[in-house]
């Protein structure tokens, strides 16, 4: 009997399914990682240079918060070399962790995603969406998203980001000057940008048209960042390409290369979905790992079911988001869309959106380290049965529940149920051949 394994937190879950039930693993494409990550770094470096320095210039750098696997260990230090060498002084480069939406990290926090070498050397600043003070207003898109910026980032005479290109839930692709873009700019802009999520072409693995991304794009240009340093990582978080360079140039040939590695194709949409985020970070918190279940359910049939694996040890990870899952009125995802759609969006609540837009079509379960009482006050109909209760068992249980119900669909014959597992969910675009009744 095949055992299979899902990533979750820092260890993995293994589990078994009926031997006769057909099974899909939906994962990228295994693709070798760069035997010498550093020498890839320098190589997209040089194919590339920076601009040349100005008397008295000042770089910032935008670097992704903790949420995001971003090797910072490998991308940053020979990013850093080249900029003393074109004349940028340590004292003269700040880096700024692109937090985003997300609540600005603290000092004690900065050494998670900056090695300890660099942080005694260069100064490292946390972004604050809502820290009026430090944003410069820059105009606004001709989508009408106003452009508010990280002060220090704008006013620097060169602006780098530096992240990763993978798939992203509404926004087609993370990466190029997303970090800024979104990581770097104040709360009404990435409320007026996110609003567009909603649009039939804010879907995963769709960039040209896609207004989210394409709204992102020109807030990059209104930023005028200048160079992009992205890596493209596989399901084990190791270096596979890195490109450098003009942040458009980096982004249409990221675009590529990640659908070609992570896109795969589904005949026909499944019974049901088993999903991990990926493991940590992507499962740190429910804001994360929401994702797997935006993306497996792409290919789940209406009534089928989702069971997402995730350890979200931060919980939701959005005061806000819990704050407005509070509301006594919000017993069922049915309530939630109907309170979505009188409010509009919102950061935080949206989450509750995109997470109740795909559990009204399907059963969702959620096997969590998540309190059992948060999670059933989220809506996320934990495995769990009490606070806890360890991971395996909670899995162990929500297939013992799941499986037979689908087996025996009224209405239909019984058979065993397709099945599709999705251990790195968050990075697999999945598409289906034919249409179908999975969410279009």
């Amino acid at each position: 009997m095949t055992v299979y394994r899902l990533p979750y937190g820092h260890a993995e879950l293994a589990f078994t399914l009926p031997h006769d039930a057909p099974v899909t693993v939906l994962a990228p494409r295994p693709v070798a990682a760069a035997a010498d990550e550093q020498s890839l770094v320098a190589e997209a470096l040089t194919g590339s240079p920076l601009p040349p320095c100005p008397g008295g210039g000042r770089c910032a750098i935008a670097i992704n918060d903790k949420t995001r696997p971003v090797p910072h260990r490998v991308l940053l230090p020979p990013l850093l070399a080249r900029l003393e060498a074109a004349g940028y002084a340590p004292e003269s480069v700040t880096l700024l962790i692109a937090t985003g939406a997300h609540a600005p990290m603290t000092p004690d926090e900065f050494g998670q995603v900056v090695p300890p070498d660099i942080l005694a050397r260069y100064t490292v600043v946390s972004h604050d969406a809502e820290d009026a003070a430090n944003l410069v207003n820059l105009g606004q898109t001709t989508r009408c998203t106003p452009v508010w910026a990280n002060r220090r980032f704008v006013e620097a005479d060169l602006r780098i980001v530096v992240g990763d290109i993978e798939p992203h839930q509404f926004q087609g692709f993370s990466g190029g000057v997303k970090s800024a873009a979104i990581g770097l700019a104040g709360k009404a802009t990435i409320n007026a940008n996110h609003a567009m999520m909603t649009d039939p072409a804010a879907l995963i693995g769709r960039y040209d048209d896609n207004p989210c991304r394409q709204d992102v794009e020109e807030i990059g240009r209104l930023m005028r960042v200048d160079y992009a340093l992205n890596a493209i990582l596989d399901e084990d978080r190791r270096i596979i390409h890195v490109l450098a360079g003009d942040p458009v140039d980096v982004m249409l040939a990221g675009v590529h290369l990640v659908r070609d590695i992570y896109q795969v194709t589904v005949a026909e949409p499944f019974d049901l979905v088993i999903a991990s985020p990926g493991g940590h970070p992507k499962d740190i918190n429910l804001y994360q790992a929401q994702k797997a279940l935006g993306h497996a359910a792409l290919v789940t049939r209406d009534g089928g079911a989702v069971i997402v694996v995730a350890a979200c040890g931060e919980g939701a990870g959005s005061r806000s988001y819990e704050a407005w899952m509070d509301d006594p009125r919000i017993t069922s995802h049915e309530a939630v869309l109907a309170r979505y759609a009188g409010e509009g969006y919102r950061i935080g609540p949206h989450k509750a959106y995109l997470l109740s837009r795909d559990a009204q079509r399907v059963h969702l379960t959620f096997v969590t380290e998540m309190a059992p009482d948060l999670a059933r006050r989220l809506l996320l109909n934990p495995a769990a049965t009490r606070p806890g209760m360890a991971a395996q068992h909670q899995l162990q249980a929500a297939l013992a529940a799941v499986l037979p119900r689908l087996a025996h669909r009224p209405g239909s014959p019984v058979r065993q149920p397709r099945i599709g597992v999705m251990p790195w969910a968050n990075a697999t675009i999945p598409v289906l051949a034919a249409p179908s009744h999975a969410r279009p």
